[in-house]
């Protein structure tokens, strides 16, 4: 692996682990793909810092299973707003 890709996943965990975040905050944050965010977690980090692997995923899981709670927020703030009285 190259150290700049060893470099980006380390950054990543850290920004994941520190701000709770989303894949699709960390892509949008580092200007990277969803898909490049997690497979650097899911895969590459594993290989680099298990510990720091294991703490990236509960976050990705807890975020995984709260997903559909936070689509409906938006669908509803979303119809909210355009509702014209």
């Amino acid at each position: 692996m190259k150290d700049y890709i060893m470099e980006r996943v380390v950054t990543l965990a850290q920004y994941i682990i520190e701000n709770k975040a989303t894949v699709r905050a960390a892509a949008k944050r580092f200007g990277i793909s969803k898909s490049t965010v997690h497979k650097d977690i899911t895969e590459r980090l594993q290989k680099i810092n298990p510990h720091m692997a294991m703490l990236a995923k509960e976050i990705l899981d807890e975020n995984k299973s709260q997903r559909h709670i936070r689509g409906g927020i938006a669908t509803k703030n979303k119809y909210k707003s355009k509702k014209v009285c």
